[in-house]
């Protein structure tokens, strides 16, 4: 066999080849835009029509996991695969996969729990297995949660549903603890009332509960003062910032001097060792 024959014998064999990966690679460019097309109308939609983030995005979640399933489907069959034999392998796949990494199966029983019982929804403010921070969806398996510091976090949904679970916006408001230590000289009722003037000059501190300050406890340094002004979720860390800030303004303005630990020492002490010798 001349090469002539190999070149064309191998031209009648991957040009079709060719022609069947440029195919099932355009259909792939089609199949996942028209996936995120369907899951940003989809999301349009539901948002048109008020419906809840969290199930929107927990069914736009789903919804791409099907299509592209069904996808990667449509290019093997593309390719003369058999999909039903493709389907029967997934299914027991599945299987497989479920007695093998059962805790993914828990993940997903235990979103879809999140979900339909809401012990928090998209834009809380929680904890939740052991991370701080602001829920930004509930997938499938995992919940996305972006912490104060901007770090976007995942995790298992299953660590969460069986944990304790902190929702820091389910209540219309809460409380700033905060304390302060003034000097055993200090009037505590002057100090007190002082705080409590100035409380009501900070934005966003609500008047209704009325700021908590009194004597919290005793330390070495003096008397340790509770400051618990009440604020709405969203101003939590103004109200934070502002009331230590107005702490040391307020006690420095007051003249009141710094509280420093103390110790008396009573009691009494031997002679020096050279006056005892002299002696």
């Amino acid at each position: 066999m001349d090469v002539n024959s190999l070149i064309q014998s191998a031209m009648v064999t991957l040009v079709p080849v060719a022609l069947k990966v440029a195919g099932a690679f355009v259909l792939w460019l089609i199949g996942r835009w028209l996936i995120g097309f369907s899951t940003r109308t989809l999301g349009k939609t539901l948002r048109r029509q008020n419906f809840d983030v969290t199930l929107t995005r927990y069914m736009q979640t789903g919804l791409s996991v099907v299509l592209n399933v069904a996808l990667v489907v449509a290019i093997l069959g593309f390719f003369g695969v058999e999909t039903t034999t493709f389907a029967a392998l997934i299914a027991a796949g599945g299987v497989a996969i479920g007695v093998a990494w059962g805790g993914l199966l828990s993940n997903f029983a235990a979103g879809a729990f999140l979900v339909f019982l809401r012990p928090f929804k998209v834009g809380d403010f929680v904890t939740a297995g052991g991370v701080t921070g602001t829920v930004d969806a509930i997938g499938l398996f995992g919940t996305t949660i972006n912490t104060p510091d901007n770090v976007q976090t995942i995790v298992g949904n299953t660590a969460i549903f069986s944990g304790t679970i902190q929702n820091f916006s389910a209540n219309p408001y809460r409380r700033v603890d905060l304390t302060a230590t003034i000097a055993g000289t200090v009037d505590h009722h002057q100090a007190i009332g002082l705080l409590k003037e100035r409380l009501s000059r900070i934005p966003n501190v609500l008047t209704n509960p009325a700021p908590d300050v009194d004597v919290l406890q005793f330390t070495p340094a003096g008397p340790q003062l509770c400051v618990r002004p009440y604020c709405k979720n969203q101003h939590y860390w103004q109200v934070y910032f502002d009331t230590n800030r107005m702490i040391r303004e307020s006690f420095g303005e007051a003249g009141f001097p710094a509280a420093m630990p103390s110790y008396a020492v009573s009691g009494s002490f031997p002679a020096p060792i050279d006056q005892v010798a002299r002696n």
